[in-house]
């Protein structure tokens, strides 16, 4: 059978750049892998991002969320259903980060899903400097997303501190308590993503994964977010930051949650990714100039104006 496995985490926590570092570490075991993504957005960024794994040892496929949850799992299954045929020794899955996790477990117990795949790892990424005023429903898929890993995975430790990585634990474990969850996180990856070996790797492709109780939130829909996508867009980096930081104080354009996308400035490419409470840049090796914009009550045309 084929193991699959899926590596969470909120919104902006990080999951694209450790899925690279987990991918390449298997494929350089020689083991022949497939990624599926699925994302909010006509254009997936994460994709783009992964595809210098692409090769004879891996595969991308994407499936597009945004619709209702029917809709999602029966997507969900038809492609993991056509990667079964592909001879993949492992299913490496990244959903969005508002991602509720029966959508994972049940219907890999269904057929006929149940005879051709086996549950690997679950791997949640949390940022070690997790922000303290995450609303109820941010909190529940925090909590249900660390409580379901065999392996939390911090990210940006060493932009951390030992406080600060105390507090987060704390602030997840806080989050289990509102859903009454019987029981906590108790395993954690705590290094700089730079210094992992072999043996961390392998540790995590053997972490497995836990089986919780908890109360699901009301209101905590995935059907809620959506997304606005917009390319070709003319405008350089720090005029992308402050567009961002528009964006987030203001009301008018919706409950921006995440912006993520590529900008070109003076002929070297950037990968900005931005959450209320920071703005990540990194240069990449990818020339169009796109921005995702994602949330829920979003204003549609107000968005696409201001970046026209």
């Amino acid at each position: 059978m084929i193991k699959v496995d899926l590596i969470t985490g909120f919104l902006g926590s990080g999951k694209t750049t450790f899925l690279l570092k987990y991918g390449r570490h298997l494929i350089n075991k020689g083991l022949k892998i497939g990624i599926l993504e699925y994302d909010y957005g006509a254009i997936n960024v994460d994709m783009l991002l992964l595809g210098k794994l692409r090769g004879p040892n891996c595969e991308l496929e994407m499936v597009a969320a945004g619709c209702d949850a029917d809709c999602l799992r029966r997507r969900f299954q038809t492609k993991l259903i056509s990667m079964a045929m592909s001879g993949y020794d492992r299913v490496l899955i990244e959903p969005s980060g508002v991602f509720d996790m029966d959508q994972f477990f049940d219907p890999l117990r269904d057929e006929p899903l149940e005879k051709f795949y086996e549950i690997g790892s679950v791997i949640t990424v949390v940022n070690a400097n997790l922000m303290d005023n995450l609303n109820e429903e941010e909190d529940y898929y925090l909590a249900s997303q660390a409580l379901g890993a065999g392996c939390v995975v911090l990210s940006r430790t060493q932009l951390s501190t030992p406080e600060n990585i105390e507090k987060t634990k704390k602030h997840i474990d806080a989050a289990a308590e509102k859903i009454r969850a019987g029981k906590r996180v108790n395993n954690y990856l705590e290094k700089n993503w730079d210094d992992l070996t072999d043996a961390d790797f392998d540790m995590l492709t053997n972490c497995g994964y836990n089986i919780c109780d908890y109360i699901k939130v009301t209101g905590a829909d995935t059907d809620r977010f959506d997304s606005v996508n917009i390319l070709d867009i003319d405008i350089d980096l720090e005029g992308f930051k402050e567009k961002t930081r528009r964006l987030f104080s203001s009301d008018e354009y919706g409950n921006i949650i995440r912006v993520k996308g590529f900008v070109n400035d003076k002929g070297v490419s950037y990968q900005v990714n931005a959450t209320q409470y920071e703005t990540l840049v990194d240069p990449i090796a990818i020339g169009s100039n796109m921005v995702i914009v994602i949330g829920t009550d979003l204003n549609k045309d107000k968005i696409n104006e201001f970046f026209a």
